[in-house]
């Protein structure tokens, strides 16, 4: 059995993530950790359930982790870096659908990985990192006379804009046509803009209510548009994508991987 860690366990991702752990054959629930001040620390992780797991949530990483081999994070950066220091100390796995890392951040998960395995990956879901694949083939055809925009939407609760599914979809398009996104990246218009500069990606947010993440490519052409859309109605999309990752890693002494390692798409 693979005992499996969950970061932000009484929240609505962690609490989607501790479900799935417990109806595998063969993921166990090996920890449960939240922040301090939250009134989930010291309750059983699967009491809200209806059921007793015998795992407490903790806000101390050695308490909270001392029986886990992997920790799936889906928290804030900077409580990602946190537990990383500690997974990295202690030999644990890690699969990270955190977003939002400043770039030095990223060079510390880039760091870690040369002595534990590492998942990150800005959405976990099967189907987006399809989708992922499938902007590269239309990027490589599309390359001139198409106008580039993406629309994401979230929920109300989400503090980073955009989405880093949203940018990492800009990244994939951009390596593509061989652009740099800090360079190309439109994410905002307001005012008189101009004429729209056709070597530019634009982006464009949505937050309200309980949308769980909605992302669409837009390439606009003369006289035909092509939307390449991925739709999320469930976080349990998230979760069984988060497993298959921890399995994938129960492979892999160290190194830094994304999903399309996990699903075989390179």
């Amino acid at each position: 059995m693979l005992r499996v860690g969950i970061a932000g366990a009484s929240g609505r991702m962690g609490r989607m993530l501790i479900e799935a752990v417990q109806a595998t054959d063969d993921c166990t629930l090996g920890g449960a950790l939240d922040i301090a001040t939250s009134p989930a620390v010291g309750m059983d992780a699967t009491a809200w359930m209806g059921h007793r797991s015998g795992v407490l949530i903790e806000s101390d990483l050695a308490k909270g982790l001392a029986n886990a081999q992997y920790l799936i994070d889906f928290t804030r950066p900077e409580g990602t870096m946190e537990h990383l220091r500690h997974c990295r100390d202690n030999g644990i796995k890690l699969v990270i659908g955190t977003t939002g890392f400043s770039d030095a951040q990223k060079a510390e998960i880039e760091a870690a990985a040369r002595d534990i395995a590492i998942v990150m990956a800005p959405n976990m879901a099967v189907g987006v990192n399809v989708v992922f694949n499938l902007l590269r083939h239309a990027a490589k055809a599309l390359n001139t006379g198409f106008d580039i925009e993406i629309i994401e939407a979230h929920h109300r609760h989400k503090v980073d804009a955009p989405s880093g599914t949203a940018l990492r979809m800009g990244e994939v398009v951009a390596e593509t046509l061989g652009r740099d996104l800090k360079e190309c990246a439109i994410y905002g218009r307001e005012g008189v803009t101009g004429e729209r500069d056709p070597s530019t990606i634009g982006f464009a947010t949505v937050r309200g209510g309980d949308i769980v993440g909605d992302h669409t490519v837009l390439f606009a052409g003369t006289g035909e548009r092509i939307e390449i859309t991925h739709k999320s109605s469930s976080r349990a999309t998230y979760a069984q994508g988060s497993l298959r990752a921890v399995r994938f890693l129960s492979h892999q002494p160290h190194g830094l991987f994304g999903m399309d390692d996990v699903l075989g798409l390179k």
